[in-house]
């Protein structure tokens, strides 16, 4: 979807099924995942993936305009090879908590026209457009997970904010989704009052702790459902 609007959009911290490609062309747009908040510029790139929470806070005063693509992992899952699993950006993304990307001017140049040819082909309806569309999509992913493995991005540090507390404990309850998460026991390893870490994730992810760890157990139940588990083995994991 291209979209270009000027609205007072209001969202809640919520996750999806599928992966989601955003290509930021302008506005006043911040990107709240997972306990980091991303200040947008214009041609940067965002991933989020299927496990992560995530908010964006949208200045309704200027004209947001963006592409956004969501991403199917079984449509990842056919087209990977054994040198080539598409979905590796997304996995990175969640895995170091770096989901912006600012390209070059070098790289965002061929980008940009893979998105156009691709927005062409999935609004035409020619010979051969889905398959077309197709193709375009696979070689934008193969870009930016080439532009992301290669790490040949511009700095976005001083757009990126975040609690290291919050972050340390996000990690943490991730990490340790099967095991003992409770308020005494994550504060302890992160060496602080209870009060304190409780304060600090609310402010920052707009979760208690105990609300981000009921749904990202949920997030991973419904994994392990989909992926063919029985529901009762889901709930004893």
């Amino acid at each position: 979807f291209h979209l270009r609007d000027k609205k007072d959009l209001q969202f809640e911290y919520h996750f999806h099924d599928f992966n989601k490609l955003i290509i930021f062309y302008s506005g006043n747009v911040t990107y709240h995942i997972e306990g980091k908040a991303y200040k947008l510029k214009p041609y940067d790139i965002l991933l989020v993936s299927t496990s992560e929470v995530h908010l964006p806070v949208i200045d309704s005063s200027e004209v947001y305009d963006r592409m956004v693509i969501y991403i199917n992992p079984l449509f990842l899952q056919k087209h990977k090879s054994d040198d080539c699993d598409l979905d590796e950006c997304f996995k990175i993304a969640a895995r170091e908590h770096r989901n912006l990307i600012r390209p070059g001017t070098a790289w965002f140049s061929n980008i940009s026209s893979l998105v156009s040819k691709l927005e062409e082909a999935v609004n035409s309806r020619e010979f051969g457009s889905r398959i077309l569309s197709n193709a375009y999509f696979i070689a934008l992913l193969v870009h930016i997970n080439r532009l992301l493995l290669a790490r040949d991005v511009i700095n976005t540090a001083e757009d990126v904010t975040y609690d290291e507390i919050t972050q340390k404990a996000i990690k943490y309850i991730n990490d340790n989704l099967t095991g003992d998460l409770s308020i005494d026991n994550i504060a302890n390893r992160l060496f602080i009052s209870k009060s304190y870490l409780m304060h600090k994730f609310k402010e920052s992810t707009g979760f208690t702790v105990y609300s981000y760890i009921l749904k990202k157990r949920l997030i991973r139940a419904k994994g392990l459902i989909d992926q063919g588990l029985p529901a009762i083995n889901a709930c004893m994991e």
